[in-house]
Order: structure tokens, then sequence, then C-alpha cells
């Protein structure tokens, strides 16, 4: 069976350090932290104060009143990111197929700050069950997808992907995958998430996942660094428009790359914590070359899932010295989860579109933060520290990982 060639026409993001394609690929390029104490909630009592938060950001210049109160965050930041990514894209949508145009979105936890306000209205109302009629549709992570649906009249295939941190990875993979069996045209794909709030900061606080470095909150953020202590919360948006090649070109779109492989996997291992030595990292890698076709040899530059954790950077690098061997002296890696925090279920989208920006523009975006590398990891890699390097990218390779095992790498190709 001959399958389709896939590729991207659009891309749009919501980042804590850009709010745009263009003033986030700017803070990238930059090495800026978007990282500050937090202003969503008064975090004084809780271990770790500060995330990455969005910034200058007014819904009420994006929708109507009777929307906002419609919409969980994570909905609003979506409709944003899509926004953006479909004018990028140029599409008409009056001369699609609509029917062959779907949207597959993904988000780790969905609405958070729905589910535990209306809870906490329960609790001060004496038990009385008065919930917001909006309470499920809000909250449900399902519903950016429907509602992305609804507002473009997309009619083909329309699903949510939850699987942590790789959700947003895995609704690419899904975007791909029905494209290029013929099940679709054209999807409206990526991820969004809105959990910098008391219940996501508590309780990844428990797990003692988030870094608590409150006097320095832009250094927090260290992946492969001597001195880091876990991952720095974010949130925002990615989306991408993926298009049937022969569909892209006949209706004479732009292309930013085309997609030509992914991965899926499971470590099978621990409902948090990564495989020590990667196995299920090494396992993800390899299914995305083969699939793409290709050598490690062949890839560039690998935009790491890299969350500063002390465990899950370790983990990483051996799954990648695994897979890649001396070529790995080859690559250029950065984390640019140092920049923008770690968004969960958005980050596979933020990092793929970082991914094919860096393609793209011919320079990989650093890793900040990389004052002093683990003695545990190979100091002759190129990590890409603290400042972009300029490189001609042919293929770049973007992991995503997440709680509960689940990894997936995508491979992008500069067309």
């Amino acid at each position: 069976m001959k399958l389709n060639r896939v590729v991207v026409t659009g891309i749009g993001a919501l980042t804590p350090i850009g709010n745009t394609i263009d003033t986030f690929w700017k803070g990238l390029v930059n090495g800026e932290s978007g990282a500050a104490k937090i202003t969503h909630f008064d975090p004084d009592n809780f271990k770790t104060q500060f995330a990455c938060e969005l910034k200058d950001l007014d819904l009420n210049s994006h929708f109507d009143k009777r929307e906002i109160r419609k919409y969980d965050d994570y909905t609003t930041y979506a409709l944003i990111a899509v926004k953006e990514a479909i004018q990028d894209s140029n599409l008409n949508l009056n001369k699609i197929d609509k029917n062959l145009a779907g949207v597959i979105w993904g988000s780790g936890i969905g609405g958070i700050k729905t589910f535990s306000q209306e809870v906490e209205n329960y609790v001060v109302n004496k038990k009385i069950p008065r919930f917001n009629p909006f309470f499920i549709p809000k909250m449900i992570a399902d519903i950016a997808a429907g509602i992305i649906s609804i507002q473009y009249g997309l009619k083909g295939p329309n699903f949510a992907t939850v699987s942590a941190c790789a959700s947003s990875s895995h609704a690419i993979i899904d975007s791909f995958n029905y494209i290029r069996l013929g099940k679709a045209n054209l999807f409206v794909c990526g991820g969004s998430e809105a959990s910098i709030h008391p219940a996501g900061v508590g309780g990844f606080n428990a797990l003692r996942a988030l870094s608590t470095n409150n006097e320095n909150p832009s250094k927090a953020s260290r992946p492969f660094d001597a001195g880091r202590d876990g991952f720095v919360l974010g949130e925002g948006a990615g989306a991408l428009i993926l298009e049937n090649y022969d569909h892209a070109i006949q209706r004479g779109a732009k292309i930013y790359a085309e997609v030509v492989g992914g991965g899926m996997s499971a470590d099978a291992y621990h409902i948090t914590a990564p495989h020590p030595e990667g196995a299920g990292a090494i396992n993800v890698m390899k299914q995305a070359l083969s699939d793409a076709n290709i050598e490690p040899s062949n890839i560039d530059y690998i935009n790491v899932h890299g969350t500063s954790t002390p465990l899950g950077d370790i983990s990483e690098m051996k799954a990648i010295h695994s897979v890649f061997k001396e070529n790995i002296y080859d690559l250029n890696i950065s984390s640019t989860k140092s920049m923008t925090g770690h968004l969960l279920g958005a980050a596979g989208a933020i990092e793929s579109i970082a991914s094919i920006l860096a393609m793209h523009f011919k320079i990989v975006p650093p890793t900040i933060n990389l004052d002093a590398l683990d003695p545990e990891l190979d100091k002759k890699v190129n990590y890409t520290a603290n400042t972009a390097q300029e490189k001609n990218i042919h293929y770049s390779l973007c992991n995503t990982f997440g709680f509960g095992g689940h990894n997936a790498s995508l491979i992008f190709k500069k067309i």
C-alpha cells in the first residue's frame, strides 16, 4: 500500500516566552526564561512558588464574556494557538472538504482549574449541589478537540489524546497516520495545558517533581546541569496544521517540513520514574527511525524531553547514546524546556514546533542554565549550552515521555 506524504503547513504557539510564533522563536533563540513568581494565585505556602506562566495575555481581546464563562483556560489557550496556525497556513476553509479535515488534540490534565473551583464551591456551599451547568463540558479533556471542530466546521476524525506529557506528540502521530493512510486530507493537531493552579503545583510538589529554587526562578530549569532539582511547570498551547502533501501542493500552501516518522512505546516500569537504562526511550526512537526509513546518522538535531529532573535527564541520555552510538557526537541536542518550562500535555506540540523552526531558520535553540554538566553525562556531547548555534538541519527528532511510561518520538524532514 502506498502511503501519502504528510507535511506541516501551519503553526501556532502560545507560550511563557511568547504569545505568537514570532515572539516564541525570538525568545528561544535569545535564551529567555519564562519562569517567575506565580501570579495566578498566592503561592507563599507552597514549596514551589514560581512557574512559567503566560505573559500579557488578555482573554477579553480574544473572546467575548460568554465564551470565557463556557471554556476552561486550557480550551481558550487551544483556540488562540489554533487560530494562529490556521491563519499561518492560509487555509480557505470554504474550499476544502471538511469531511476529510479532522482535529486531534492532546492535554495531560484538561480542566483542572474548573474541576477544583467547582468542588471548592460545593464545600463552601455546605455540600448543596449547585454545580455550574458548564462544569462537565468545561472540565473534560476532550472538549478542546470538540470545540475546535465546532468552531471551524471540521467533520473528519475528532478525538483527544491523553498520555500525560506525551499527549500532544501522540496527537501529531495519530494525525500523521490518518493522513498517510488516506483517512483524511488535513488535521488540526497539538495540545494545551493550564495547570498552574494550587492543585497542579501542590500535586507535583507532593511527588517531589518540581524545582524549589524560589530564590532564582529564571535559573531553576537547568536540564543536564549538576544542580538541577526538578522541572518547572509551564502553561500554553501549540498547534500544527498537517496536510496530505498533494493537497497542500494543489492549494499552493507553504510547507515548513515533512513529517516522516513517529514512534510510540511504553516503559512498563513505574508510574512516574523513567526506566533507569532508558529502555522505552530506546525502543521509541528506534521505531521512529525505522518508520522514517533513515539511519541514526541522518539525524542532525534532537529536541530532547529534558525536563531537568535528576533521573529523567540521565535516562534519556543513556537511551540516546544506545541508539546513536558514535553518531551522537555529530548531533546538536537541546532542551527548550530550560526556557518554556514543562507544558505537560502541550510539550510535544511546542517542542515539535521548535524543532521545525530550527530546521527552517538553520538555528538550534539552546539549553540555558547549563553551567556545570552533571558528571554522569558525556562532556563530549554538544548540548547547545546557553547559546543558540547555527546548523543546517536536514532531519530533527523530538522526544516526549510521560508519567505512566508513555513515550513518543517524532521525526521531521526539511523540504
